[in-house]
């Protein structure tokens, strides 16, 4: 299995990955940066309310004289005037009431006022609140009552069918009271009652109470306004029910508290002006501002939330300092727009165009931060938004009057703000620091293109300069670069000239040796056939013998040594020709029949066309190198086969001996020159390990390839040759 091969270019890229932690710290930086400007903002809305609060500090005459001095407050009977943003047509129908239907209090059998008999609900119970527009105080009923009982026309007393009762003190203080008595649906005014508790007569009309009175399916609706001059902060409300018309008497009375009773009447808290005049100005200040009395309901209010980010935003920050994008056409505006904004965003979070407000229309507030700033410590406090979208953060302090808390100044913005900013410095970070990486990576690319050329372009010298067979055949062109790889061209090119210098030596001490010996050997042989003329004993004549045998052997020695490179020289002048190589084949083989008796040879040749380009004697001498090794490691009387066919690239000649088989890891190293394999040193034909060497020189002229192996089923040894047509 090979390895995976990591080049300089792929190793040079991963480590420039590591640039990508470049825009994690910057990353980090503005998250950090973002924290400090939170807390900034957080100091900034404490002031903010201290502000307020300050301009708030005693001054009795801005906070109710009645309910905002209340020890406790009772839901249902201390009622808050919400804000109407128009005013409430009065028709009975109460779809103008439709926005704040939320905000109605459902009145039931808690509510009963003196109970008188035995309750049911389907007999009476009701929905109302209290709002407010302009200078008027508005109310609604919404009353089930399972009969609806009408005051006849013609009838003189008021309280003896449903009417609803009304009580309420007025900007001096004195106790009035009021009926509403229809003799049938339509608009309805008030009747005023006369001073009397213990009477329900009516002294007068009051025409400034005014409303309409609708029956429904179920009961009846109703809507009242009347101008707040006429009260001052305690009012009652209470339904009466009438549902016998023979004995009409009352069966229950229910309301937010006991209309004859002046003690026990609740408040209605209307939203200051003179404190919403003090806030109009904040509202410019990006943030939401409120006012609370030590009960927590709200006494004024300035902002909206939506917008109270706490900065301004609308600066569009560009790329680059000083430059102006000219167009939102550009090519720069589109990359941006289309490719780099989307895949920041991947990381990067939008602050919410629009998230749900649960304390749009709240009449009270709650809260941690509150509940500390009317014990008289300023604080803030971090929520998020009902859906999770946005974080809102709010800061809240104390009111003093006469050295007590009496409300508390809440101001509330988002961060969406400070999330816009930080997206938008993220943005031009992330322009910069992807500028730079692409920049720093197509850098290190090309240095590492640069520096793995130079290297492949000193091993393909290198690998040029040296064939197969170790022969040194060209030059390495030194750099003249001053750096590592230019050393390296420069060391590799003196040390192939000196080894050029040392192979020219062996290749050439062959011949120097084979020359300087013939002469001495030549004498030997002369001086030892002189020696065999002469009569010698039989002792004497054995050592000349051994001498001249020995001499032989040396004078063969010197012929192989010098044999490859006249072959070389040969092929360099040997002129090619065609000849038909079956014919060659089968030539040889037929000598080889008469040589090696002890051998038999089969020759299959099927091929369409045996004509062939080339050396004939070459070829004859290698297929002479192949059969002798053939011969020499196979087993006596055994078959030496020899096969010719076409194949795609031309000819494929096999040779194939059974016998001795070629050792683990030497397949191709046989075909080098001085290797053999042989156990036993022929005491009679030296072997130098030149014969196959000779065979694959050969066979390279004749632009063929040549390959020895074992024999598939470990019987013997192939030598296969391919030549080209």
């Amino acid at each position: 299995m090979s390895r995976l091969r990591f080049g300089l270019r792929l190793k040079l890229l991963f480590f420039s990955s590591f640039l990508l932690a470049i825009p994690w710290l910057g990353y980090q930086y503005v998250w950090e940066m973002e924290t400090y400007l939170r807390i900034g903002q957080e100091q900034t809305m404490v002031g903010t309310a201290r502000a307020v609060a300050t301009a708030l500090h005693e001054r009795p005459a801005l906070f109710d004289s009645q309910s905002a001095y209340l020890t406790d407050v009772k839901p249902g009977t201390d009622l808050y005037a919400h804000k109407i943003a128009y005013p409430i047509q009065l028709d009975g129908k109460l779809d103008d009431w439709q926005d704040y239907r939320h905000l109605a209090i459902a009145y039931g059998q808690q509510n009963l006022i003196d109970p008188i008999q035995d309750y049911q609900l389907d007999s009476l119970h009701f929905k109302h609140m209290v709002g407010q527009y302009d200078r008027f105080l508005y109310a609604m009923f919404d009353v089930t009552d399972n009969k609806v009982l009408l005051r006849p026309s013609n009838s003189l007393r008021i309280d003896k069918n449903d009417h609803l009762q009304i009580a309420m003190t007025d900007k001096n203080g004195l106790f009035q009271r009021y009926i509403i008595a229809p003799s049938q649906p339509g608009w309805v005014n008030a009747y005023l009652l006369k001073d009397d508790l213990n009477s329900l007569q009516p002294e007068r009309l009051e025409t400034k109470i005014q409303g309409q009175w609708r029956n429904t399916s179920n009961g009846y609706q109703l809507e009242l306004r009347f101008p707040l001059a006429m009260m001052s902060s305690k009012i009652a409300f209470a339904i009466v029910d009438v549902d016998d018309p023979h004995t009409r008497a009352v069966e229950h009375i229910m309301g937010t508290a006991n209309p004859s009773q002046l003690d026990s009447l609740g408040t209605v808290l209307v939203p200051s002006p003179e404190i919403e005049k003090i806030l109009k100005g904040l509202k410019y200040s990006n943030a939401r501002v409120w006012v609370v009395d030590k009960h927590m309901r709200v006494l004024a209010r300035s902002g909206n939330i939506q917008r109270a980010s706490g900065v301004q935003t609308n600066s569009h920050l560009g790329f680059g300092s000083g430059t102006k994008l000219q167009g939102q056409n550009s090519w720069w505006k589109y990359i941006e727009n289309n490719w780099l904004l989307p895949l920041y965003y991947q990381v990067l979070t939008k602050p919410p165009a629009d998230f749900v407000d649960d304390l749009r229309d709240a009449f009270a507030l709650q809260g941690q931060d509150i509940s500390q700033a009317l014990n008289g410590n300023p604080s803030s406090l971090w929520r998020l938004s009902s859906d999770n979208k946005a974080v809102i953060m709010s800061a809240a302090h104390p009111i003093y009057i006469d050295n007590a808390v009496m409300g508390a100044v809440v101001v509330e913005q988002t961060t969406n703000g400070i999330r816009t900013l930080r997206n938008k410095a993220l943005e031009q970070q992330f322009h910069y620091i992807l500028l730079v990486i692409l920049i720093s990576t197509l850098a290190l690319f090309l240095i590492a293109s640069r520096i793995s050329w130079r290297i492949r372009k000193l091993r393909n010298e290198t690998e040029s300069a040296i064939d197969q067979q170790g022969k040194i055949i060209g030059d390495i062109v030194p750099s003249n670069a001053r750096d590592e790889i230019g050393d390296l061209s420069r060391t590799f090119t003196h040390v192939l000239s000196r080894l050029s210098q040392y192979n020219t030596y062996l290749e050439n001490m062959a011949s120097r040796l084979s020359h300087e010996l013939r002469t001495p050997v030549a004498i030997v042989n002369s001086s030892l056939d002189i020696l065999l003329l002469e009569e010698q004993n039989s002792e004497k004549k054995q050592y000349v013998d051994r001498a001249k045998q020995g001499i032989t052997r040396l004078s063969k020695i010197l012929s192989n040594m010098s044999e490859a490179t006249r072959l070389e020289q040969a092929i360099q002048s040997n002129d090619r020709e065609t000849f038909d190589l079956e014919e060659l084949l089968k030539g040889c083989v037929a000598g080889y029949r008469l040589a090696y008796a002890t051998r038999k040879f089969d020759v299959q040749v099927s091929v369409s066309n045996s004509s062939f380009h080339g050396a004939p004697e070459l070829f004859a001498q290698m297929l002479d190198k192949i059969i002798a090794n053939a011969v020499e490691f196979s087993d006596h009387d055994s078959t030496i086969n020899l096969q010719m066919v076409n194949s795609d690239p031309g000819y494929v000649l096999t040779i194939a001996n059974q016998g001795h088989l070629l050792p683990e890891k030497m397949q191709h190293q046989l075909l080098d020159s001085m290797v053999s394999v042989r156990k036993q040193q022929n005491t009679e034909q030296p072997h130098l390990g030149l014969g196959l060497y000779i065979a694959k020189i050969i066979a390279k002229y004749h632009q063929g390839d040549i390959r020895i192996d074992n024999l598939k089923d470990k019987s013997g040894v192939v030598v296969t040759l391919v030549f080209k047509n």
